[in-house]
């Protein structure tokens, strides 16, 4: 927002989503406003705030997509994961290495940074005895260089995880540089895994870059242990408030949903009582993350085995919900429906769809020859995915008081997506009232058989199980090799099982200490700091670009890429025996 009007970067601006302040810029936390407030108190924090509505969040969709595909171009190992609409996980270990072994210790003053392999031309010039931007913890101040720039000595000579670090410094800032070309400010935390990444990245927010020197144990603690515990990702509101309540001996909080925290990593981390299976004890049980406790306690030591997930062209699933106080009129449902199906259906197009290319062509009118020099311009874009079900989820309205849990009483139906959506000469308003009707209605109605007094407090509409298709908008459907596949899926339907929620999903892993990793978080449009965090609520714009599949209750088909769940495995198996 504050790229498209220069003018409102020296104001205090936010972002509002009905009676929520969704985030805000600097200038306005700088006076005590925060993302989330209600927005009668960011008011009465500061007056003067200007607002600006979010509820349709396509533009700033399109700008993270263009970001996103920026920063994948210079990948060489395609790990560039996208968190929420501002934020990107870079796993540059290849890089890095490959670029450690140019390194002319005798001349680091004039390094160069390759950015191909096969072509020695593409890179960038930089200063190697020094990293780039600011670093948090003890850096060498005992390196000697001659006049040539050459290394005499240094207590760090044969420090590997020093030299990825700093290289890796160097690239962030090279990127960092790119999007500030675009027009867009950044932040970036440059360590050896995500957890840490994240946390340094917000040391010298808006627009700077922090790298984590952390090479013993203990300092990665001493890192930790400042942080408050809210702030770590992947630990949610309720275990902090479990881990207050244990820490400081008193009742849980009743307030999940808070923000707020009153310990830090290190009381957790120190307390005499806490270990491994304390935490497994205090946190899990039914309902709970499969080994949670461990799961925390690698967390609070800094310790995050989870990889960077290779880039996609496409999200898994596209969803996206609201909330409401108590819809109970068939009006209000068919109203509210209409409304999340257009944006689902401009998400789809944004996302599901590769750019347009202007091609012009002579104007022909109907019933009349072309004008001399008359033309239309025309786009043509093709389909990178097109999605095959469709899901509607319900949940009934609970006042904040009941304390009730995010999917408390969520119900969700499924049915094939109808093909009319792909079409992208019809307004979008057309095709989300003719879904509406002739598929998300009868789906609620399967979920909620009374006439009326319904009393709903969510509406969730999803579309998942994307197929290639690359198909000209107007032209006839492609045919894929999945295709041949799905055939049976009228018979795989009733064993397809769905997720209810659109929670935050896991990552892949990777060693701690091996590879250094840089996380950019570019504030295009606002921030919107991602916390992946499991148990927390979903992000209500349903930004699902992680697959979010419970696996231990199941296993996805290589075929057919359906989730079957445990007692169907071998059923579905023989199946595709037989079909082949």
């Amino acid at each position: 927002m504050e790229n498209r009007q220069p003018a409102l970067k020296s104001q205090a601006l936010g972002i509002k989503q009905k009676g929520i302040l969704a985030t805000c810029n600097y200038v306005a936390r700088r006076r005590g406003v925060k993302k989330l407030m209600l927005i009668s108190e960011a008011k009465k924090i500061c007056p003067d705030l200007v607002l600006v509505d979010g509820e349709d969040l396509s533009p700033f969709r399109d700008v993270s997509k263009r970001l996103y595909a920026l920063l994948r171009s210079y990948s060489w190992n395609g790990k560039t994961e996208r968190l929420g609409l501002d934020e990107t996980f870079l796993d540059v270990t290849d890089m890095v290495a490959y670029n450690m072994e140019l390194l002319n210790k005798n001349d680091l003053h004039r390094s160069y940074f390759c950015l191909s392999q096969t072509d020695p031309e593409k890179g960038f010039a930089f200063d190697a005895t020094s990293f780039s931007g600011c670093v948090y913890g003890n850096d060498s101040d005992n390196d000697t260089y001659d006049e040539a720039g050459g290394l005499v000595s240094s207590t760090y000579t044969d420090d590997a995880l020093r030299i990825r670090l700093l290289l890796a410094s160097h690239l962030a800032h090279y990127l960092r540089m790119k999007i500030e070309d675009e027009g867009y400010t950044t932040a970036c935390g440059i360590a050896t895994n995500k957890v840490l990444a994240k946390l340094v990245g917000d040391k010298n927010k808006p627009r700077n870059q922090t790298t984590l020197l952390a090479p013993r144990e203990e300092d990665v603690y001493s890192f930790m242990d400042q942080h408050s515990l809210r702030k770590v990702p992947g630990v949610g509101s309720r275990t902090t408030r479990k881990l207050e309540a244990f820490v400081l001996g008193k009742d849980p909080d009743p307030d999940v949903h808070s923000m707020e925290c009153a310990i830090t990593v290190g009381q957790v981390r120190n307390h005499p009582e806490i270990s491994r299976p304390t935490l497994e004890r205090l946190l899990g049980g039914p309902g709970s993350e499969k080994g949670i406790g461990g799961k925390v306690w690698a967390l609070i030591h800094g310790a995050d085995d989870y990889e960077v997930k290779p880039a996609r062209d496409v999200p898994t699933q596209i969803s996206i919900e609201d909330t409401y106080r108590g819809l109970n009129e068939p009006s209000e449902i068919q109203r509210e429906l209409i409304s999340i199906s257009i944006s689902l259906l401009r998400r789809m197009q944004v996302d599901l769809t590769d750019e347009p290319e202007d091609t012009t062509q002579p104007l022909q009118e109907t019933g009349s020859t072309p004008r001399s020099g008359s033309t239309s311009v025309t786009t043509t874009r093709k389909w990178l995915a097109q999605p095959k079900t469709l899901r509607l989820t319900t949940r009934p309205y609970t006042p904040p008081s009941e304390n009730k849990p995010y999917n408390w009483a969520r119900a969700s139906k499924s049915c094939p997506l109808p093909s009319f959506v792909f079409n992208l000469s019809l307004p979008l308003a057309t095709i989300a009232e003719k879904l509406v009707t002739e598929s998300l209605l009868p789906l609620f109605r399967q979920l909620n058989s009374a006439k009326r007094g319904w009393s709903i407090g969510l509406l969730n509409v999803c579309v998942t199980n994307m197929t290639g298709a690359a198909v000209e908008v107007g032209g006839s459907a492609a045919r894929d090799i999945a295709s041949m596949f799905k055939q049976q899926s009228t018979v795989l339907r009733e064993f397809t099982a769905y997720n209810d929620s659109d929670d935050r999903g896991s990552t892949d892993r990777i060693p701690e200490y091996t590879d250094a990793l840089c996380s950019t978080a570019s504030s295009h449009k606002y921030e919107d700091e991602y916390d992946y965090d499991e148990e927390d609520e979903a992000d209500n714009d349903g930004d699902d670009w992680a697959d979010h599949t419970p696996e231990e209750e199941g296993s996805r088909c290589p075929v057919c890429a359906h989730f079957i769940p445990l007692f169907a495995i071998a059923a579905h198996e023989r199946y595709h025996n037989s079909v082949d």
